[in-house]
């Protein structure tokens, strides 16, 4: 699971998903016993289509569905105390 970058840029967005669907490809690879990675869950309102072209199989609609938040995104993590 990913959220991608914060940014305007899909292309900067794109490059996040792209490295998770790496990361899933090379862990299928390793055909490990009884680890199954056929769910990609990755892409929020905001991005969901890059994120489903990117190969997403779940992604999260909140914001679509119930709105935007009534704080401002620095009230559930400031960044500044990073």
């Amino acid at each position: 699971m990913t959220i991608g970058l914060f940014s305007a840029e899909p292309e900067k967005v794109r490059k996040c998903f792209k490295l998770l669907k790496s990361i899933q490809s090379e862990g299928i690879a390793l055909n490990l016993p009884n680890v199954e990675l056929k769910e990609l869950s990755m892409g929020m309102s905001g991005d969901l289509e890059i994120a489903i072209q990117e190969g997403a199989t779940i992604i999260r609609v909140g914001t679509a569905i119930f709105g935007e938040r009534i704080y401002p995104d620095s009230y559930y993590w400031d960044e500044e105390k990073s």
